[in-house]
């Protein structure tokens, strides 16, 4: 059985619709009118231990809300929900035994307080062995480099000594899973550089099963095997990124410089009529095509039957423009509708 099951996972809000006009709250008291929120749809998927899974999509899409319920903090609206064997809202305080969880915009840590005073208390709630815990203190803010934070008050450490300390407040019961909500938001290049390299530590040396959600590419480049996208509260891929990079990465660049602008504005003159976009700066002709409706073959030929340019290179569609681009697009690469934070259709009662 997988560590993790998730089937038909769904989850709806039901907020007030505020009403306009004359005796507007007296007929809202009367008869108010409910706006049903879909924030999850339909969501099924399994990870195995030790698993490293990337849980992307845009603002709103509803990561965050897929989180809580796997924790626990949130109830499902409907479907079924499995962690570590267990039913994470009607076993609250068995299930947080087997998970860690980070939130990057959220502490767990006492902010007026030292930080070992939080992991002291951790210890407690955790029922952790005096052997345990200081085995694990000791190795994990050796590695996280926090030991000469443990006695400072967590209102005076950076966002990025914050985060560490988090990370380790998280692992010190030994999970089975930890949960990252954007673990590196907001922290400059070092910061993020320890943190991956400590979570891909732990996957790698202790089985820990990863669900990470992230804006950062590079994390996810980084630190995970597989790639779920969820859009509008649907998930719509589920697979590794390499299939995204070899199926999904159509667009193509390539750069051509020359002697001089004029040279180089002349050689985009070359390209009208074709379906691509050409764009001269100073001296560099780039041109822009989507490899299913023209061979990078023909461009060149093309290109080099009537220019000699004296420096060109191609390069294909980064990662980054490739997930903004199925956001925007969809992962059939069909237009969508611009995102919404939730759907929602009125209902009354």
């Amino acid at each position: 059985m997988s560590l993790i099951e998730v089937k038909h996972l769904r989850k709806t809000f039901e907020t007030d619709v505020r009403r306009t006009g004359r005796f507007a709250t007296i007929r809202s008291l009367i008869k108010p009118e409910k706006r049903e929120m879909v924030a999850v749809e339909d969501i099924s998927f399994s990870i195995e231990k030790g698993e490293s899974v990337a849980y992307l999509g845009p603002n709103g899409a509803g990561k965050s809300t897929t989180i809580k319920m796997l924790t626990g903090i949130l109830e499902p609206s409907g479907g079924s929900i499995e962690v570590a064997g267990l039913i994470p809202h009607k076993s609250r305080k068995m299930s947080s035994y087997q998970i860690g969880v980070v939130f990057g915009q959220r502490s767990q840590l006492l902010f007026d307080l030292p930080v070992k005073d939080s992991y002291d208390l951790l210890r407690y709630m955790y029922s952790i062995s005096w052997e345990q815990y200081h085995r694990n203190l000791r190795e994990f803010a050796e590695v996280l480099e926090v030991e000469h934070l443990l006695n400072r008050p967590v209102r005076t450490l950076s966002l990025g000594q914050r985060m560490r300390c988090e990370i380790l407040a998280s692992l010190l019961h030994e999970p089975d899973i930890l949960f990252l909500d954007e673990p590196t938001i907001g922290l400059d290049v070092v910061a993020k550089e320890r943190i991956r390299a400590f979570i891909e530590k732990i996957n790698r040396e202790k089985g820990v099963t990863l669900l990470l959600t992230t804006h950062d590419m590079h994390d996810i480049e980084r630190l995970c095997h597989r790639t779920m996208i969820i859009d509008k509260g649907r998930l719509i891929y589920d697979g590794s990124l390499q299939h995204i990079r070899d199926h999904y990465a159509t667009e193509r660049q390539i750069k051509a410089t020359f002697e001089d602008t004029k040279l180089a504005e002349a050689a985009a003159s070359l390209f009208i009529g074709f379906n691509v976009h050409t764009l001269v700066e100073e001296r560099m002709l780039k041109i822009s095509y989507d490899q299913h409706h023209i061979d990078t073959s023909t461009l060149l030929k093309h290109l080099l039957e009537h220019t000699q340019p004296r420096d060109l290179t191609m390069q294909d569609e980064n990662i980054d423009a490739l997930i903004s681009r199925i956001y925007r697009e969809g992962i059939s690469g069909s237009p969508q509708e611009p995102q919404h934070e939730l759907e929602g259709v009125v209902v009354s009662s």
